[in-house]
């Protein structure tokens, strides 16, 4: 029997590989924390975010480049980043936006929404740590402009489980343009 070409074609089963079930309770616990990050950097509470972030945070931002098919896997350059953070710099950047006079690119504030969508989580080797892969589509707003930034990117972090609940321990963001259309990133992804 000939095989008819517009069929769809079942997924591998390494794609699925680990994944945690859609509508679990950790699923759920997964999307609640980052419906809530979400909502923690659009209403400013950033002090309040701080504690959803772990001590060891690895914050990164890779460039992108634009590659034939053939190079796709090269279409992220990680030796050069947009942002490189760990605690203390995060840390630098929420006191240097909440606290001082001298985040001249954030005050005012950006009005922003972060729209989180596509959540896969996984398990890990860890018992206590999954991998979690989203897209999120940013809006960004300033001054009294009529334009607005769009910043569409891809994002795996490591969610860790703790005693004082989950928290984010890695988090690579993979921004969809090549170059920026924003002015900074004085911003969170």
């Amino acid at each position: 029997m000939e095989k008819n070409p517009l069929e769809p074609t079942p997924l591998p089963p390494s794609l699925r590989a680990n994944r945690v079930p859609v509508g679990s309770p950790l699923y759920n616990d997964m999307v609640e924390f980052m419906y809530d990050e979400a909502e923690l950097f659009d209403t400013l509470r950033l002090r309040d975010w701080i504690a959803m972030v772990a001590k060891d945070i690895e914050y990164t931002v890779p460039l992108r480049h634009t590659r034939a098919t053939r190079d796709q896997d090269k279409s992220v350059v990680r030796t050069v980043q947009h942002m490189y953070d760990d605690y203390r710099s995060i840390m630098l950047r929420v006191m240097r936006v909440m606290d001082t006079r001298s985040a001249w690119g954030e005050d005012p504030p950006s009005r922003t929404k972060h729209l989180v969508s596509n959540i896969r989580v996984y398990r890990t080797d860890k018992e206590d740590e999954f991998k979690v892969q989203s897209y999120l589509l940013m809006t960004r707003n300033r001054f009294d402009h009529d334009k607005f930034d769009l910043i569409p990117c891809e994002r795996h972090d490591v969610i860790r489980k703790t005693e004082s609940g989950y928290q984010l321990a890695r988090r690579e963001v993979i921004i969809d343009q090549a170059v920026l259309g924003t002015p900074n990133l004085g911003i969170f992804l």
